[in-house]
Parts: C-alpha cells; structure tokens; sequence
C-alpha cells in the first residue's frame, strides 16, 4: 500500500446517505441540503433586473394609509409583514401578511393590532425563531404610552399577542430590532417624551405571543429625534443608533451593546457637523461586511454614508449623495444575497413621485446607479424590504396618490445568486441520480472517491457554481482535504 487511498473501496469511502435528488444530480457533484429534506446540485442562477417588476397590489384599499414598514420573515420563504395606520379606520393599527410567487404578491385580510389611534410603529422578526416578530408603537389614546405587541405568522395571517406597555409616560418614535445572537431577545430604541425628550432603550424577551420588559436604559440626556436602531448580524449584541440630536437635528449615531437584560452605549457620533436639520434617517447593516453599516438621511438631498463599527466607537466616510433634489420619506434595505442596497424614496424634484435606487458597496466606498420611477403619483411613508429567499427581489410599499391607498410593488436587482449557503453544503454525489429519484450522496465527514485532477494535499473549497476550488468563494464552504488525485476527505 503506498498511499491512504489505497484502503478505500471504488466508488465511495464510507458515510453514503441516500437522499431524494431535486432536479437532476450530475456524478461527483458537491450538493447541498433543502428545507424538505431533499438535495439538489450547487448552481448559480444569473437573474436580469427589472424595477418594478410587476403592477401595483392594493393592501389597504380604504384610503389614507400612514406610518407604513415592512418586513420580509427571515425564516419564511417569500413571506412578509406590513404594518400602518389605517386612518378610514379610525387611525387603528393595522397589518397585512404579504406572499411573493414570482412576479406577482398577494395579500391576506387586515388583521388589526391596536385598536386605539397608533403612531410611530415599528417592525421586526426573530431571526432565531420562525414566524415570530414585534411591533412597537405609541398608543395615542392610552396617554402616548410606548407599547409592544408579540405576534406570530400563520400561512397567510397573524396572531397578535397581548399589548404590552414599556413606557408609561409619554412616547415619541419607536424602532425595534431582535438581538440576531439570541432567540426572542429584542431591543426597543425610543424618544420619550415624558421626560424631557431623552433617548431610551429597553430590552425584551418573547415567549409565544407574549412579550415583558425589563427597566429602561438612557442613552442621550437631552432632546433627541427619530431614533433607528440596527443590529450588526456579524458581531454579537452589537447594534447602532442614528437619530437627530439637540434643536439644531445634528445627524448623530451611536453604538450599542445588548447584554443581558439592559444596554450599555459608547459616545454619541456626529455624522457631519456641517449638516445641519438632518431628517429622515435610518439605517441598515451589511450582513456580508462585520461592522459595516449603512445610513441614510437627509439634509434636504437624499445621502448616505457608511458607517465603521470598532467596538463602541463609530466612523464614516464621507457623504454620498444619490438624489440632489428634496428627498424625504426614505426606505432603506440590503440584500442578504447579493450585498446590494435599496432606498426609496418621495423624488421632490420630481413632482414627488416614487423612486428607487440600487447602490453598490465596494470595501469602504459606495455607488449608486440611475433612479427608477415606481409610482407616477405623489407618494408617502416609503418602506423597502428585500426577500432573503430570492437573491435581488424586494418589496416596496407606500401610500398612493391622493387617496393614498396602501399599495405595494416588486423590484428585481440584477444579480448572481446561488443556492449556496455558509451551512447547507451536505456533501458530494455518488452517482448521476434523476430528479425524484433517490441516491446515494457521500456526506460530511466520509471520504469521496469519484473526483479528479485534485492536488494531493490541498484543501479545496466549494465554489457558488459548484465546482471545487483550492481558494475560497463567497460564501466560504471548505469541503475538504485530497487524499489522491479522485478522493476528498469531506470536513465535518
């Protein structure tokens, strides 16, 4: 015996695991795990852009709809929420569970969560637990009480938990994000009103469709304005918060920590000091870039800059201006697939219509293309989410006209995607197996012996298309180690 391959039998080297084959499996193939329990080859799938992508769907057809956000379910494919104040009902706060198939969306019925006049609301979904998510709002006739509700998705509706109040005096606006490292832990950054216009935090944890509340946490002593709060997917408990500060509305952000049950804050960030009556901000972070997050304002032009995350320190680079006329009511989203940014946005060079612009992230640079038109009328109360579950499409929802009925569009990025995930790749084919049929694929810690032209010694890695590579790909997949020109040792 002069070599390790020696002791391994042709056509396999242990750990076979037969599988059911979704779409045609070629011999030799690196596969990955579907959620049905099937597996399917490595490819990567060029889609063309097309903004919009398909006609207007109505959410909210009773008129004037308000405070509009949405939010695609992390963990339910093509599924997303909105939320508004539907005012034709007397200013309740209301919901729409969203589907997307394809090129067309479609709604389920208005599902009401606060029936008293609601403002300032905000979304997000439990990346840890599926169908779960938070709303936080102020309930205008409770006495500008914040308050938060649990829900949770059921095919094409919501159960909606009990309200919960987590402030009790009075309430400015509110933005709630889950903490991404620990399942049914959230955050809630608010203005509070009730004492004297401070920035507020409180942690909360869900169970089921219940919420509770620990105590509040102050992170900015004096008045403060539309606060937005993002955490970092990459870097556990870590989030930012951008908002207006002080009479002059400086653009300022800070960073914080979740830690337990409360929060702890670094210093307070001026974006640009020179800038001044800064508004309608927000942010976002890049889940391909730890530390790097984008934000968005505006000083009258629709900018971004993006912000460097060190610890409890904060920098940015210099502004970037997408749109020089009046830009307000922005939404602000990236595509976990792609890397890609979109913002909408009301075009007051334009006769306020709806807009959209797609930009590009390079290192410490950003780019932005031309602007697309997605709605003719006057527009209000822009949102923008992209559907983790299609590399490039998103959902853009706003008020529309003057009847400012609740409406949604689809947008398409252009891009490159593939079915390849950090943690999905299972193994590699044994044979050509027809698509229903079942074969044997060698997996995670077996050793595959059908393979060729590798370099004994190497570690090879799974690249978007499939193939195997001794460099690493996006997103980085080890596969294993050759052991001979045909066999691979398949980490795990």
């Amino acid at each position: 015996m002069s070599n390790l391959s020696e002791l391994l039998p042709a056509g396999g080297g242990g750990k076979q695991v037969d599988f059911v084959a979704s779409g045609t499996l070629p011999n030799g193939r690196a596969v990955v795990l579907k959620s049905n329990g099937q597996v399917e080859v490595v490819t990567q799938t060029t889609i063309s852009e097309s903004i919009p992508a398909a006609g207007e769907q109505t959410f909210n057809s009773t008129g004037e709809t308000e405070y509009i956000k949405v939010k695609f379910d992390p963990n339910n494919s093509s599924k997303f929420v909105v939320i508004y104040r539907d005012n034709n009902n007397g200013g309740k706060g209301a919901l729409c569970v969203g589907s997307v198939t394809n090129t067309s969306i479609s709604f389920g019925t208005e599902v009401i969560f606060n029936t008293g006049s609601t403002f300032h609301m905000s979304l997000s979904f439990d990346p840890n637990t599926s169908n779960s998510f938070v709303i936080s709002y102020v309930n205008n006739p409770a006495g500008n009480k914040g308050t938060a509700v649990a829900c949770s998705l059921s095919g094409t509706t919501a159960s909606i938990g009990s309200q919960v109040v987590f402030n009790n005096t009075g309430t400015g606006e509110t933005s709630v994000g889950f903490v991404p490292s620990t399942a049914n832990k959230f955050v809630i950054a608010y203005k509070n009103t009730g004492n004297g216009n401070k920035g507020n935090t409180v942690t909360g944890t869900v169970s089921g469709t219940s919420c509770s509340f620990t105590s509040q946490a102050e992170w900015y002593h004096t008045t403060i304005y539309n606060p937005k709060l993002s955490f970092d997917t990459n870097t556990a408990d870590s989030f930012v918060i951008v908002f207006g500060k002080d009479t002059a509305t400086k653009m300022t952000a800070m960073v914080g920590n979740s830690s337990g049950t409360s929060c702890s804050f670094g210093s307070s960030h001026v974006i640009n000091s020179s800038q001044y009556s800064a508004s309608y901000q927000d942010v976002v972070f890049n889940p391909k870039a730890a530390g790097q997050c984008v934000i968005v304002y505006t000083p009258s032009h629709g900018t971004v800059v993006l912000g460097t995350v060190s610890g409890s320190s904060i920098s940015f680079t210099s502004p970037v201006v997408f749109n020089a006329a009046d830009t307000v009511q922005m939404g602000i989203d990236i595509d976990p697939s792609t890397g890609k940014v979109g913002i909408s946005y009301r075009d007051g060079g334009d006769s306020n219509k709806g807009k959209v612009i797609i930009g590009t992230i390079n290192g410490a640079s950003i780019s932005f293309g031309s602007e697309f038109e997605f709605e003719s009328e006057v527009v209000v109360n822009n949102s923008l989410s992209f559907d983790p579950a299609n590399g490039g499409k998103f959902v853009m929802v706003y008020a529309d006209g003057s009847s400012q009925l609740g409406t949604a569009r689809l947008g398409q990025v252009g891009a490159t995607v593939t079915n390849l995930t950090a943690t999905n790749f299972i193994g590699i084919s044994d044979a050509a197996i027809s698509s229903g049929a079942t074969g044997s694929v060698t997996v995670k810690g077996g050793v595959s012996t059908n393979l060729s032209s590798l370099a004994i010694g190497s570690t090879y890695y799974v690249q978007p298309a499939g193939t195997l590579t001794t460099s690493a790909g996006s997103p980085s997949v080890e596969a294993g180690k050759a052991i001979s020109a045909t066999s691979l040792i398949l980490k795990g």
